[in-house]
């Protein structure tokens, strides 16, 4: 009798020392990140539920407004995809970017056969609330990261990799991170730290620069640490062997020719350069170019 009361003892306490692992099937693993010594961020993000309303559908396509629902408030999303769709593209936009600007972009995708998911960053200025990236963000979420608090940044890239989760089970498809300026700084880390997409798109984008600062200000330590996490090139390493696709304009005003070739230098193979005429961020020859790529790829598929 005491035999069997101690082994039921036991039984007990190892049943409550496991009631927080996250290696027990059926169990969600806590929302959690972490940045290793060499300054990679790897996330656990938190499920997300959804709201949707379908805005237009015709035989070309179906947009629908999708909004996640997630641990620190509601991100919107704006879905545009043929039936049976070859691709996804989880687009993230650039400072200011709204989805009024991407209306005919997303019936071009849908009529070549892929879709098209534009995901509103927190703080750009459209519908989903937060602060722009800026030295008053990059201070706060240091602030955050230094107390193991979210940061806004790390939180928009667990947006991303929401989407993509989204995505990826409503088609069955290859679903690709793809970003203009800023956003293809965001898109590139959501890459590095998500296997599941398929590849890296950046138009009109390069790092941030806040490492180079950083070091010349003499800092050490976690500010360095902290600094590496959020330079999208910290991740080449990571989305290596999938694509990367770096688009640059020769006269771009605002993110220098030069910046973007030597961000596409640290990306890792298989990489392609391509120029493109305009100047700054994504527009019709970008999609021109993306397209055909993904035409090649997926040319069974046609």
């Amino acid at each position: 009798m005491m035999r069997s009361l101690l082994t039921v003892g036991i039984i007990l306490v190892l049943l409550i020392a496991c009631s927080g692992c996250t290696d027990i099937p059926g169990t969600v693993a806590k929302p959690a990140y972490s940045v290793d010594d060499a300054g990679r961020l790897s996330v656990t993000c938190a499920p997300v539920t959804t709201s949707e309303v379908v805005l237009f559908s015709n035989e070309t396509y179906t947009k629908t407004r999708i909004i996640m629902h997630t641990q620190s408030g509601d991100v919107v999303t704006y879905l545009a995809a043929p039936k049976n769709p070859i691709a996804v593209i989880v687009y993230s936009p650039g400072a200011g970017e709204k989805i009024a600007g991407h209306e005919g972009r997303m019936v071009r995708y849908a009529a070549a056969g892929y879709a098209f998911m534009f995901t509103d960053t927190r703080g750009n200025g459209a519908e989903t609330p937060g602060v722009p990236f800026s030295p008053q963000l990059i201070q706060q979420d240091y602030i955050r990261f230094e107390k193991g608090e979210w940061p806004q940044y790390y939180l928009s890239i667990c947006d991303l990799v929401s989407a993509q989760k989204i995505a990826s089970s409503r088609f069955s498809v290859p679903v690709y991170a793809i970003g203009s300026s800023n956003g293809g700084r965001y898109a590139a880390v959501a890459a590095g730290v998500d296997p599941q997409f398929a590849g890296y798109v950046g138009i009109s984008t390069s790092d941030w620069g806040l490492l180079d600062s950083t070091i010349q200000q003499g800092y050490s330590g976690d500010p360095i640490r902290f600094a590496t996490s959020v330079e999208p090139s910290t991740y080449f390493s990571k989305i290596a062997p999938r694509p990367v696709w770096i688009f640059h304009a020769l006269n771009d005003p605002i993110i220098p020719f030069s910046n973007g070739k030597q961000f596409f230098d640290l990306a890792l193979e298989p990489k392609t350069f391509s120029e493109f005429s305009g100047d700054h961020g994504i527009n019709s020859d970008v999609d021109t170019q993306i397209i055909m790529h993904l035409r090649q790829i997926y040319a069974t598929q046609g």
